[in-house]
C-alpha cells in the first residue's frame, strides 16, 4: 500500500528534505505495484515490510523466491535499533513457482479461522519471476484442492491467445498476462477476505495492504512503461504504481559511490493536498529521489 511506502519515505528523509501533506484514498480500495530494478525493489520491498511490523505492529506475509539469508546492508544501517522481536511478525515464505505461490496466497484464508490475527500486509517479491516460469497449468485447481479456502474471483485473461493456440505470435506473452491476471485477482480477493475479517475482530487492524514487485524487460527498461502488455494488465489490478528510475547523471558524492534513484508515485490511489495553490506545487507529493550512501543506508528526498 502506498501508505506503507510513504511511512517508509517519511521515516527515511533527508533532515534537509523537503515536507508536504497529501491524502491517499481508502486503504481498502487500492494497492501498490513498485515497478524497477529487483535489486533496488527488493531493498525498498524489505524495508516496507520491517517498517510496518517494528514501526505499525503489522503482521507482514513475505513471499519472494530469493532466499534471505539476512537484512541487506542499507537496513542494518537505517534500522540498527531493530528489535528481533519485531521481525517475528514477518513471515517469509519461498514459493519457487506461479502453482506454488498460488497455492500460498490461497492458504492465508485459513489464517482467519485460528485464533491469531491474519497479515495486515501481504508483499510479493519479484513478480517477473513467477510469471516468466512455468505457466499456471493446475494451479487453481491446486488451490482448490487445498484445505484452504479458493479464490471467489477467476478472472482469465486474453482468451484468444488459448483459442487460436500455439502457433500464433505473441502466445507466450499472452500466457504471461493470464498469469498476471490471476495472481492479481486473487491478491486482490484475498486481501478484501482478510480485510473484512481483521475488521470483525478488531478495525484498528484493518485493511489487509498488498504490495508487489515487478521488473520489466520491454525494450530493455527495468522500469517498465505503458507499452509493456503485461504491466498494462497488473496496472489494472494496482491502484498506485511506484515507479523507479535510476539517474545515471547524479553526481559522484565525495563520500564515496552512490546510487540515486527517481521514485514517482502515480495511479489513482494518490490523490494530492486540496490546499496546494497549483498544479505544479501539488505535483511535488508525487516525486522523491532515493539515494543508496555508500555505507548502503537509504535517503529519501522530496524533489
Amino acid at each position: 500500500m502506498a501508505d506503507i511506502l510513504m511511512h517508509v519515505f517519511r521515516t527515511f528523509i533527508k533532515q534537509n528534505g523537503k515536507t508536504k501533506d497529501f491524502k491517499i484514498i481508502a486503504p481498502s480500495k487500492c494497492s501498490t505495484l513498485v515497478v524497477g530494478d529487483c535489486s533496488v525493489n527488493r531493498s525498498l520491498l524489505l524495508l516496507a515490510a520491517v517498517t510496518a511490523a517494528s514501526e505499525l505492529g503489522l503482521k507482514v506475509s513475505f513471499f519472494t523466491q530469493v532466499q534471505i539469508q539476512s537484512l541487506p546492508g542499507s537496513l542494518h544501517e537505517s534500522m540498527s535499533n531493530l528489535s528481533p522481536d519485531n521481525l517475528k511478525k514477518i513471515t517469509f515464505s519461498y514459493p519457487r513457482s506461479l502453482e506454488d505461490l498460488l497455492q500460498d496466497v490461497a492458504s492465508l484464508h485459513e489464517s482467519a479461522s485460528g485464533s491469531a490475527a491474519p497479515p495486515s500486509l501481504i508483499i510479493v517479491d519479484g513478480l517477473e519471476g513467477y510469471l516468466r516460469g512455468p505457466g499456471v497449468s493446475g494451479g487453481l485447481q491446486q488451490a482448490e484442492q487445498s484445505s484452504a479456502a479458493p479464490p471467489s474471483l477467476i478472472i482469465v485473461d486474453g482468451l484468444e491467445g488459448y483459442l487460436r493456440g500455439p502457433g500464433v505470435s505473441g502466445g507466450l506473452q499472452q500466457a504471461e498476462q493470464s498469469s498476471a491476471a490471476h495472481i492479481s485477482a486473487l491478491l486482490y480477493d484475498t486481501a478484501a477476505f482478510l480485510s473484512q475479517t481483521l475488521e470483525e475482530r478488531a478495525a484498528s487492524l484493518a485493511p489487509c495492504r498488498v504490495i508487489a514487485s515487478f521488473q520489466s524487460e520491454w525494450e530493455g527498461h527495468a522500469s517498465g512503461d505503458s507499452s509493456d502488455p503485461v504491466l498494462s494488465v497488473l496496472d489494472r489490478y494496482f491502484q498506485v504504481r511506484c515507479t523507479l528510475d535510476q539517474d545515471w547523471n547524479s553526481a559522484p558524492a565525495v563520500a564515496g559511490p552512490q546510487d540515486t534513484w527517481h521514485v514517482y508515485l502515480s495511479g489513482a490511489g494518490i490523490t494530492e493536498d486540496p490546499i496546494a495553490k497549483d498544479e505544479e506545487d501539488s505535483s511535488l507529493a508525487r516525486e522523491w529521489r532515493l539515494v543508496i550512501c555508500p555505507n548502503r543506508s537509504m535517503e529519501f528526498t522530496m524533489v
